[in-house]
């Protein structure tokens, strides 16, 4: 098992090197911030010291190495147009974000669970077919209709949830959390449905498609033949085996969903990292829109790295198969 880890680990230091010069050069060759800064009665010995002030008078890949040097350091420099470090930035904003992630994650588990149970232990009922239907109208239509849709109908028609906004606060551990008040769970309702749908889907696809694998393995025939509950062999037999591939592309997904949660945010003005990654585009506020690039690879290695962890557990041959090969 510690094998096993160490690979991972070292395969995720390398993978987060790799994108850390794809990200840094990628953006870093876009546009030029300084004629966004500066005032148009800016005179070019004006702009060098703009530039000079920036650090953007060096080379690129002297740039880079700085900033890798930075980074080792936890420091991935300061905002252009805030002029604090952009990781605090990042971190102020990040509890909005993953709090409507894990909104979403936790609604697309508890409607797409039973669902996806549902439509796998009875696939030819009426029920399970709408299940299915619904489950491809989650894949098919775009998130950012759906939240349209949801603030013309909820908020502009029936006046029943706010359109916009994240509603009152409790600070917990220095985090504003919306979710312990009424008006923030008012508030969070609609985006989090909004931003679960996708996930909520997937989920009762996979689990559809788990159950009517599981149900005819021989072990559940051998359970039932001995005279073990229907309940206890769904909920000790068939949800483990079925867990696997649900943990693994939630895992991922989960990942996705804080990293492009700026199109709900965006619809919704949840004050999130994807409404101030949209901010920094808008005035290329470079080290802001690295910084968050970068924090979004690295959640997306650490994930990737639990996710194999709990597979491993879930499934014990696929270290075995790894440490073989």
């Amino acid at each position: 098992m510690a094998e096993f880890i160490i690979k991972r680990v070292l395969q995720a230091l390398l993978v987060l090197l790799v994108m850390t010069v794809l990200v840094f050069f990628g953006v870093n060759v876009i546009g030029n911030p300084v004629y966004i800064f500066a005032s148009s009665e800016c005179d070019q010995a004006c702009l060098t010291l703009i530039i000079e002030d920036l650090g953007l008078d060096r080379p690129v890949w002297e740039q880079y190495l700085v900033f890798l040097g930075n980074l080792v350091q936890g420091d991935m420099g300061n905002s252009f147009t805030h002029g604090i470090p952009a990781l605090t930035l990042i971190f102020e904003r990040l509890p909005a974000t993953l709090e409507l992630a894990f909104a979403a994650l936790v609604i697309a588990l508890v409607v797409g669970l039973p669902l996806g149970m549902r439509a796998g232990l009875k696939p030819d009922a009426f029920s399970s077919r709408c299940i299915m239907a619904f489950s491809m109208i989650g894949f098919s239509l775009p998130v950012f209709w759906i939240g349209l849709i949801m603030i013309l109908v909820f908020s502009v028609q029936l006046g029943w949830m706010p359109s916009i906004g994240r509603g009152d606060t409790v600070e917990v551990f220095g985090a504003e959390l919306s979710f312990l008040t009424l008006d923030g769970l008012h508030h969070l309702a609609m985006p989090a449905f909004t931003l679960s749908l996708i996930m909520m889907a997937m989920v009762i696809r996979l689990t559809r498609a788990g159950m009517r694998e599981v149900l005819f393995a021989d072990y559940i025939k051998f359970a039932r033949a001995n005279g073990i509950r229907e309940r206890r062999i769904l909920s000790a037999h068939v949800m483990k085996n079925i867990l696997i591939p649900i943990v693994t592309v939630l895992g991922m997904e989960f990942g996705g969903v804080i990293a492009f949660a700026v199109v709900v945010e965006s619809i919704f003005s949840w004050p999130g990292v994807g409404k101030m990654l949209i901010d920094a585009i808008g005035v290329l506020d470079r080290p802001l829109i690295v910084a968050y690039l970068i924090f979004v690879v690295f959640m997306f290695v650490v994930l990737n790295l639990v996710v194999d962890i709990l597979y491993s557990i879930l499934d014990p041959r696929v270290r075995l198969g790894d440490g073989q090969s």
